[in-house]
């Protein structure tokens, strides 16, 4: 996709590699861009069933590069009008993608590098070199880019301030403990466990079902619980007479494997989901 963004598919994985590994992988606004052209490809790629985002040497993402963070703050939003589409947050844009995506975190994942890593669905740590840290209270900043927002939903209120006031370091175990982390592997094995993953997804689950199980869950964020079970009522109802669940009852019956169709997003019933779109010295 670009010299700092690595794009690798073997379905039914597409792996995506923040390529910068002399900075950390800092992030600079095109190789945001760029990101979000694999991202996209990977999305409309049928044989791809879901995707693993990791970075390249000893870190997962050390946050915006600080040119760029300098930059930012001294034009303020004079770079670019904002999309009144999308929800103006870093990475947010993964929120609506159909496909399961996976933070392989091989190193530190510090600011915009710990919200690549908070946007994704599920995240696998590396055991020893698997560290996050929100870092935006040392900069003098808010909590930025939808932590304020996601983060407790994932730990808790009291976890999500401390994390975010004291902006300390805290290792995969850590992480795992007070569940923003869902696997801690091997240092070694945090991409091939992430992929494998998918592997398993891609042999036993309908494509389709995936997509709309994430769909169903970030739509159930903001809205009240007759609001959702009444959707998610009619969803199941129209399930019933889906083509995967008859390949699924099937297969069952039978005793095989299931052969589930590819799906593609044109072929999804639409959604009110949320949608979308500093380097820390170490």
């Amino acid at each position: 996709m670009s010299e700092l963004v690595r794009l690798d598919v073997e379905p039914p994985v597409a792996v995506i590699t923040l390529d910068r590994a002399d900075r950390l992988n800092a992030l600079t606004y095109p190789m945001i861009a760029a990101f979000r052209r694999a991202v996209d490809e990977a999305v409309a790629d049928t044989r791809v069933v879901g995707i693993v985002v990791t970075g390249a040497g000893r870190a997962f993402s050390a946050g915006l590069d600080m040119v760029d963070l300098a930059r930012s703050a001294t034009d303020g939003l004079s770079r670019s009008e904002p999309d009144p589409v999308e929800l103006p947050a870093l990475f947010s844009h993964l929120l609506q993608v159909p496909k399961p995506v996976i933070a392989a975190v091989n190193g530190v994942a510090a600011g915009g590098g710990f919200v690549l890593a908070m946007m994704c669905d599920l995240r696998f740590a590396a055991e020893t070199a698997g560290s996050f840290t929100t870092a935006f209270a040392k900069r003098g900043l808010v909590a930025e880019h939808g932590t304020s927002w996601i983060l407790p939903r994932l730990v808790g209120s009291n976890r999500a301030l401390d994390l975010l006031w004291s902006a300390r370091r805290i290792d995969a175990a850590e992480a795992y403990r007070i569940g923003f982390v869902d696997r801690v592997v091997p240092d070694d094995r945090v991409v091939p466990e992430a992929c494998a993953y998918v592997c398993d997804l891609a042999e036993h689950v309908a494509p389709r079902s995936l997509a709309l199980m994430k769909q169903q869950v970030t739509r159930g964020w903001s809205q009240p619980i007759d609001v959702a079970l009444r959707q998610v009522d009619d969803e199941m109802r129209a399930a019933l007479q889906h083509p995967d669940t008859l390949e699924g009852v099937a297969s069952f019956v039978e005793k095989r494997p299931p052969r589930f169709a590819p799906w593609t997003p044109d072929t999804a019933p639409t959604s009110d989901a949320p949608s979308a779109d500093a380097q820390e010295t170490t």
